[in-house]
């Protein structure tokens, strides 16, 4: 299925050039032959997406500049506001071609598709004022960062329905270094911008781009149903703080495939509230599919659940996971205050190679909005289903802490196969060249099974010939087939 220009192919030149005016867009001959329609135009390019559009224009079209200098903050949220004139007739796209577009936020809107060309690249402001300072997300009661605002994100959108983000692989650059550095000396007062947040929003397809260098975190759905995100590569320098790469917050029915990230944090962090206002918003992240995914990140977790989950996180699947020297390959991370749950997690077929642990959970994170957070929130960790794991060069197994008189329990692991990392020589004056000890295993106040698993689990998990389970059934998000359009 085509895309049709926002210049209706039918009228005559003179009623074309009207229309053209009226609208107040620029008809470009060489870029629109017929001011428009693709009929006869060359080279289009075939992407997916849920939904197609009919109306088509491109960032050039409004006197943007792709030179990497001049900034077009006014010329995409005029290019923006104008197609969405037409938005409600068989949806908007708006295509960045070749170039270095300078930007400061923009919103999207709804029914609208922004596509950037395999060699255009986004290149994000590092002026605080191309950002506009938002509120709070209410499932959090403060900034991430700080107790203060919250820059909003470089591609924002609140309140939507059926918008993507997509490309033949264009990229989008954060040029994050300025914003890690007054983090990090605490010149900060309001917390970073995200690359791409999207706010109370349904029909949310972000996919076929290189997310690059973000202030904080990459991709940022939160209050979100029916998400796709899939063909995204995400890079940052392994030491940027917070630079994690896909948050699903408080979203139903998401999916992640075939993606790759390398980051300073999280590769994914599945996410649904902080302490007292988690509670109280109470909404969960739930029915979301994890498949096909690659990470890197030597300081945290391929898969995080939490720290921030008081809204609950629930029925996560994960598979056919890579995990290359990362400190961990799932991380469960809770405390006391946080309340809600994480339950009903299945995560299989997943390939660890130099870990610090493939499996950790922790009851005592910490980290809490403010003093007003209820200590007795207890959080229940339960029914937690690991299978068909491998793993070479791991340093420790399982690192399992639940919460003393609170213990994690329905911990499942079955055909779990670890090979522990060479442990080096150390010399001893007294014994010659001796091996140091490290157990593989550390548990406390867990409980579950496990079956053919190596190295031997700790006694908490009991060896016993059950199979752990994953549901047979497909969640409604896994139905949605893309469909073929062009731009």
């Amino acid at each position: 299925m085509g895309t049709h220009s926002i210049f209706h192919t039918n009228f005559n030149v003179t009623k074309r050039s009207l229309i053209c005016f009226i609208l107040g867009f620029l008809c470009i001959d060489a870029a629109y032959p017929n001011c428009g329609g693709n009929e006869d135009l060359k080279g289009t390019v075939d992407y997916q997406a849920i939904n197609c559009r009919k109306h088509s224009a491109s960032l050039a079209d409004f006197g943007g500049k792709g030179d990497g200098k001049t900034s077009n903050t006014a010329v995409f949220k005029a290019a923006i506001a104008n197609l969405s004139k037409v938005a409600s007739d068989g949806g908007a796209q708006l295509v960045v071609s070749p170039g270095r577009w300078l930007t400061g936020s923009f919103s999207l809107i709804s029914h609208f598709t922004l596509y950037l060309h395999k060699d255009a690249v986004l290149l994000a402001s590092q002026e605080e004022s191309d950002y506009l300072l938002i509120d709070p997300l209410p499932s959090y009661g403060r900034g991430r960062d700080a107790a203060g605002k919250r820059f909003q994100s470089l591609i924002f959108g609140n309140n939507l329905t059926d918008v993507i983000v997509t490309g033949g692989n264009g990229t989008i650059e954060g040029q994050g270094e300025i914003w890690w550095k007054k983090f990090k000396s605490g010149q900060l007062h309001n917390t970073r911008p995200y690359l791409i947040e999207i706010l109370y929003s349904n029909q949310l397809q972000i996919s076929d781009l290189t997310l690059k260098n973000s202030p904080s975190w990459h991709v940022h759905p939160t209050y979100c149903r029916d998400v796709i995100i899939e063909r995204l590569t995400i890079l940052a320098p392994i030491d940027s703080p917070n630079t994690d790469g896909i948050n699903p917050d408080s979203c139903t029915n998401t999916r992640i495939r075939d993606s790759y990230v390398v980051s300073g944090d999280d590769c994914i962090a599945v996410k649904s509230g902080w302490d007292q206002y988690g509670i109280k918003f109470g909404m969960p992240t739930q029915h979301l599919s994890i498949r096909k995914f690659t990470c890197i990140s030597p300081d945290s977790a391929v898969i995080a659940l939490g720290s921030e989950m008081s809204g609950g996180i629930q029925d996560v699947r994960a598979e056919e996971i890579y995990a290359i020297n990362s400190q961990s390959g799932v991380r469960i991370k809770t405390a006391p205050g946080r309340g809600a749950y994480v339950k009903d997690i299945y995560v299989r077929n997943m390939t660890m190679n130099t870990m610090k642990y493939a499996f950790w959970m922790t009851g005592a994170y910490g980290s809490h909005p403010d003093e007003g957070y209820d200590p007795k929130a207890i959080p229940v960790i339960n029914n937690i289903n690991y299978m068909e794991i491998t793993g070479k060069n791991v340093t420790i197994v399982g690192n399992l802490a639940g919460i003393e008189g609170h213990p994690f329990t329905g911990i499942c692991m079955n055909d779990v196969i670890i090979e522990l990392a060479k442990k080096k020589i150390k010399k001893s004056i007294f014994f010659g060249e001796i091996k140091p000890k490290k157990l593989p295993w550390n548990c406390t106040d867990i409980s579950g099974t496990s079956n053919n698993v190596s190295p031997t689990p700790c006694g908490l998990l009991q060896d016993k010939k059950v199979k752990c389970s994953f549901p047979a059934d497909k969640l409604d998000i896994d139905n949605v087939e893309l469909k073929t359009c062009s731009v």
